[in-house]
């Protein structure tokens, strides 16, 4: 016996337009009996908007919000991550898992607005989705009903909700749809599913829908400067540009190159590892960018602590942990590590490669003249003598109490358990 459903008078779904979330529409009516208010984020997925609200009212909603987003996505997610070096399993640059909570904390404010007691999406049971969305919810307003009807409903796939949206005059675009499941917003795009279920199997090119295969990309590198001033990107190729604009900018240049594929075996939230191809042109641009100005501007001590920083911000922002006290403290430091993030990366792009040529900086601590091997009034090569003492002395002291134990240092002692003779 399935559990008694809370009672709900007003529920905000997050809307997509697609099979599933255009079922959940009416699925939510019949078992819930109540109201039903969608909402559609555009992060950039250059999927068709227009009919979106026709769509959604035919399948019962009572009314639709639909809100352009992809500046705050920007601004107020992907470059703070960007610029705390965030790579989950070292390669992942976290495109989906930083739309998530924009998404859930606008659908929470509309709920709000609305006088909505829940909130629902189309997350499966086996993915880090549903944990982002709920995650926020919880953090934001934890009075919310929170439904996921992929936990609760009988169907298990296409074929299923392609019935209910037959028996509950559900309009859907098509009846055949793509092998994979896939993700877009402006940042990147992500393919699972289909051939990659089995990690043996090379991603088909017909697959990749953002950047071209670095075979087909042009013969002839092309050269690409972009300025920041305090760790933001304000200029590509000494244009100005707005955070979108830019990020259009980047992608077209570095898709053109065949940049930005990453192909990975990934550890899921849950518990299982999934398999994931993402393409992320301009945002692998940005990271290695960033990445350059700060081998100028940091300091060692700081910048090796920001690597430390910046795993454990991936891990946040992977697992839906956005808005927690340690998302916003690591934050903080990662903002105070940008003041000085100030000057301009040149790169060249050729077949797949970002080949990093010059970077330079108004606030760069490199000196030319510290680092030459001519003379200098700065450092003095005989102190060497002493530093190199002091640093090897702990080595130097258990070297010279195991001479004294054994007659020879552990590292001088042969091993010779894996010996054979011939």
């Amino acid at each position: 016996m399935s559990p008694k459903k809370p009672k709900v008078n007003k529920v905000v779904l997050a809307y997509s337009g697609g099979l599933d979330t255009s079922v959940i529409v009416p699925w939510l009516k019949e078992n819930y009996g109540c109201e039903v208010i969608c909402f559609s984020a555009d992060l950039g997925q250059s999927e068709e908007l227009d009919g979106l609200e026709e769509k959604a009212l035919a399948s019962g909603a009572s009314k639709i919000y639909i809100e352009d987003l992809r500046l705050e996505f920007l601004t107020d997610y992907v470059f703070p991550t960007m610029q705390a070096g965030a790579v989950y399993e070292r390669k992942y640059l976290l495109g989906t898992s930083m739309a998530r909570p924009l998404i859930a904390k606008r659908m929470v404010e509309i709920a709000e607005l609305e006088g909505a007691d829940a909130v629902a999406h189309g997350a499966t049971g086996k993915g880090n989705d549903q944990v982002r969305f709920e995650l926020t919810v919880m953090a934001l307003n934890p009075k919310l009903k929170i439904i996921a009807p992929w936990r609760e409903w009988d169907i298990r796939g296409r074929k299923d909700a392609l019935a209910y949206a037959a028996e509950h005059n559900v309009p859907v675009a098509a009846t055949e749809d793509s092998i994979y499941s896939r993700d877009r917003n402006l940042w990147h795009m992500s393919h699972e599913g289909g051939l990659l279920e089995d990690p043996w199997n090379e991603p088909e090119e017909e697959m990749y829908t953002l950047t071209n295969s670095p075979e087909n990309a042009p013969d002839e590198p092309e050269y690409v400067t972009i300025d920041f001033k305090a760790g933001l990107p304000v200029r590509v190729n000494g244009v100005a540009m707005g955070p979108v604009e830019m990020m259009e900018k980047l992608n077209e240049l570095a898709s053109k190159h065949g940049i930005g594929r990453v192909d990975l075996v990934e550890n899921r939230l849950v518990g299982m590892k999934s398999h994931g191809v993402y393409e992320t042109p301009g945002g692998s641009l940005l990271y290695e960018a960033h990445a350059a100005l700060e081998q100028l501007v940091l300091d060692k001590d700081t910048l090796h602590y920001k690597q430390q920083v910046g795993l454990r911000y991936a891990e946040l922002v992977y697992n839906g942990q956005w808005f927690t006290p340690l998302r916003d403290a690591l934050d903080a430091f990662v903002q105070s590590t940008e003041q000085n993030m100030t000057g301009t990366v040149r790169f060249k792009l050729y077949k797949g490669n970002v080949i990093l040529v010059g970077r330079k900086s108004p606030f760069s601590l490199y000196r030319e003249d510290y680092v030459t091997f001519d003379e200098d009034d700065v450092y003095n090569q005989q102190d060497a003598e002493g530093f190199i003492k002091l640093f090897g002395l702990p080595m130097k002291v258990q070297a010279m109490l195991e001479i004294e134990g054994v007659g020879v240092s552990r590292y001088r002692q042969p091993d010779y358990s894996n010996f054979k003779r011939d």
